[in-house]
């Protein structure tokens, strides 16, 4: 019963100086000595002083903050690519004097300085001097061909990730198995402009749409110079 009691008590004053400790984290400021001689337990290797141990975490979380920072950095430096990309879109697609050859520009630098595999745009009016692109289908806006799109295109909001084959179908054709991802940016009266991936990771759902929704917007500017 003795020795009972005895490693309840040392328990209990344990749990008191780890307390005390926690309410008063400069104590080791007053005491350096004792910080040196402390030895903290650890899950892999031999005992470090409390010290080495300190240094240990700092130096970690400078790595993970290394680590944020280049993140950050390498995110910035997409974002500065993609805006100037946008800004060449927008003053590629004002250039434009006619409907054909402002949708063209649109497609071309999708497909070139987007880097997208397989570039589509469903216009919902008809478009003189573009029969032979293979990258147009014309549609007017009640084609059953268009259900699947419904929503999307009532919506308004730009798409990302993985289309059901009855959608890769209508845009790709042919090609369709090739595509792996799209995106999809719906345009008010304009209709569709879609750009496919190979890459089944490239587009997303919950990836930024900023810039896609930008580009639309631009092209959809463009267009309305030619109502």
């Amino acid at each position: 019963m003795t020795m009972e009691f005895s490693e309840a008590t040392e328990k209990l004053g344990a749990h008191e100086v780890a307390a005390w400790l926690r309410r008063h984290p400069a104590f080791l400021q007053q005491f350096p000595d004792l910080a040196l001689t402390l030895v903290v337990p650890r899950d892999n290797g031999p005992a470090a002083s409390l010290a080495s141990y300190q240094l240990e975490i700092l130096r970690e979380k400078n790595r993970e903050l290394g680590k944020r920072l280049q993140e950050l950095f390498a995110n910035a430096q997409s974002n500065e690519r993609l805006a100037v990309r946008s800004h060449q879109l927008t003053l590629a697609l004002m250039k434009q004097g006619n409907t054909a050859d402002t949708l063209r520009a649109m497609a071309a630098t999708l497909a070139e300085e987007f880097q997208g595999d397989l570039v589509r745009i469903v216009s919902l009016r008809p478009v003189a001097g573009l029969d032979d692109a293979d990258w147009l289908l014309q549609l007017p806006e009640d084609s059953p061909r268009l259900a699947g799109f419904a929503d999307l295109l009532a919506a308004g909001e730009p798409v990302c990730g993985r289309l059901q084959p009855e959608k890769n179908a209508l845009l790709y054709g042919v090609r369709a198995e090739e595509v792996q991802s799209s995106a999809l940016l719906p345009l008010a009266g304009v209709g569709l402009v879609a750009v496919g991936s190979h890459d089944g990771s490239r587009f997303f759902p919950g990836m930024g749409t900023l810039f896609l929704r930008m580009m639309g917007e631009a092209l959809v500017v463009a267009l309305a110079r030619f109502d």
